[in-house]
């Protein structure tokens, strides 16, 4: 591992419990410049860590730390996601600069990390989430080409079992209970693109389609929520 500390941090809240794993693209042309945003103060952006598309890992902020990466977020009812969050920048181009599937090589460095950090912070599956997740009138990354179900596969995150029965109700409901600020931070519409990149990339319209919402559902069910 690289270390290539950021000056983009401060102090976690006092008592804060880091339960929630974020990840994001870079969305910039290079990993040079990407680092070197990360790592400008007046930018008064980080992340806790970036992974090239080489699978180089690089540290900027270290654990104990809040990282500047999420911004004005919310997952779960809960804002200023940055307090009990790491952050993970992964080098893609992202869908200004031309957007481009994530290699092999970063797919593996992210799940030995991913798998590592889950060691070390109560991260429940249904808190690895994208940064247009948490703030999805204004960010979609990771995008609809990252592979969460590999993720999911090696126990970090969530995949919809098609074997679960889903829970049922209207999709601001079921986006509100599985963790969107609807209406507070995006529109319904917005929260169900963001959902959609992460558990059904085929399909990115904002739709309240039949099997968006059994998407949705099982994952609820999944996680324990009763109908």
């Amino acid at each position: 591992m690289i270390l290539r500390p950021s000056p983009n941090h401060d102090a976690r809240p006092a008592g804060a419990v880091v339960d929630t794993l974020v990840l994001h693209y870079t969305g910039m042309a290079t990993a040079e410049e990407a680092l070197a945003r990360l790592g400008d103060a007046a930018a008064k952006v980080s992340a806790h860590y970036l992974i090239e598309e080489s699978g180089a890992v690089t540290a900027l902020v270290a654990e104990d730390r809040r990282a500047w990466h999420a911004g004005q977020s919310s997952w779960r009812g809960r804002p200023d996601v940055n307090s009990r969050s790491i952050g993970i920048e992964l080098v893609n181009p992202g869908h200004a600069f031309g957007y481009r599937p994530f290699p092999p090589g970063q797919m593996a460095a992210l799940l030995d990390l991913g798998q590592a950090i889950l060691a070390r912070h109560p991260i429940p599956p249904r808190n690895v989430v994208g940064h247009a997740d948490i703030a999805p009138a204004r960010k979609e990354d990771p995008g609809e080409l990252f592979d969460w179900r590999l993720l999911a596969a090696h126990g970090i995150g969530l995949w919809p079992d098609p074997t679960i029965a889903p829970v049922a109700g209207p999709a601001e409901d079921l986006l509100r209970r599985w963790g969107y600020a609807v209406p507070d931070l995006a529109s319904v519409e917005q929260a169900l693109v963001a959902f959609q990149r992460h558990f059904r990339p085929a399909r990115c319209d904002g739709g309240a389609d039949a099997e968006t919402l059994a998407l949705l559902g099982r994952l609820l069910a999944m996680a324990g929520e009763a109908a």
